[in-house]
């Protein structure tokens, strides 16, 4: 029997293609994956290395050219369906993906080098909740765009590590910081971000109270807020296998 020479990140593509072409039926309003091809997309991914993907860790963190400030966070786009999205995200030293969401849609991130910390919240009902006292405090203006959450884990992974996974309920915003050095990972998006069918990115950030709630102890409230300035993502040419979907 023939060997199978399919690269790893081909079969990837397919099974995620297979695993997330339902979520984006009116039907699903859950946006679920199909459980089974679930698992079978986890245990590729989890088999996936730097190697397969003809990347290898970064040195240093080179300067721009002509002493321009380089991008803090690189993507590398591999491909994009109406179903999913799939690239890799590498990040300089001492750099992190500020804290964001994903609305209604799955994540999968798979470290590929270097280490990574991931501080994963769920969003909560924010209907009757009454905000805490804020500090400092808020203007009237931002009191719309409070969110009420939940710090649902802090965790670290590397090439090691199983994926980290997302759902449209659970761990869905989540800040991603480089640890100790440069790191790279996959990253598995389903459906893709799309602002004309309100899968927009946002970002948040922490607020602080001045009385904690003792009724809510794990109660955390975000504040949208605009992209950060010193965050930027500039882009490479992925140079793995290339991918048909």
């Amino acid at each position: 029997m023939p060997r199978d020479r399919t690269p790893l990140i081909q079969k990837i593509a397919k099974q995620a293609s297979i695993t997330f072409k339902d979520c984006l039926s009116k039907d699903n309003g859950e946006h679920k994956p199909l459980p089974e091809q679930h698992k079978q997309l986890i245990s590729l991914v989890t088999a996936l290395r730097a190697a397969d993907l003809k990347l290898a860790p970064r040195k240093s963190n080179r300067p721009g050219p002509e002493g321009a400030q380089s991008p803090p966070v690189t993507y590398m786009h591999i491909c994009e369906t109406p179903v999913f999205s799939m690239g890799v995200f590498i990040l300089r030293t001492g750099t992190s993906i500020p804290l964001h969401d994903h609305p209604g849609m799955n994540g999968m991130i798979k470290v590929l080098y270097g280490k990574v910390g991931v501080r994963c919240f769920d969003k909560l009902d924010s209907d009757g909740a009454v905000p805490p006292v804020f500090e400092p405090p808020l203007s009237h203006s931002q009191v719309p765009s409070l969110c009420r959450s939940m710090l649902h884990c802090v965790s670290e992974y590397s090439a090691s590590s199983p994926p980290c996974l997302l759902t449209p309920q659970r761990d869905n915003l989540h800040q991603i910081e480089a640890l100790g050095g440069p790191a790279a990972f996959l990253d598995i998006l389903a459906p893709p971000y799309d602002p004309d069918n309100n899968r927009d990115c946002h970002y948040y950030r922490v607020l602080q109270v001045s009385a904690p709630s003792s009724e809510s102890p794990e109660e955390t409230w975000l504040l949208e807020i605009p992209q950060p300035e010193d965050f930027w993502c500039g882009g490479q040419a992925y140079p793995g296998p290339p991918v048909s979907v």
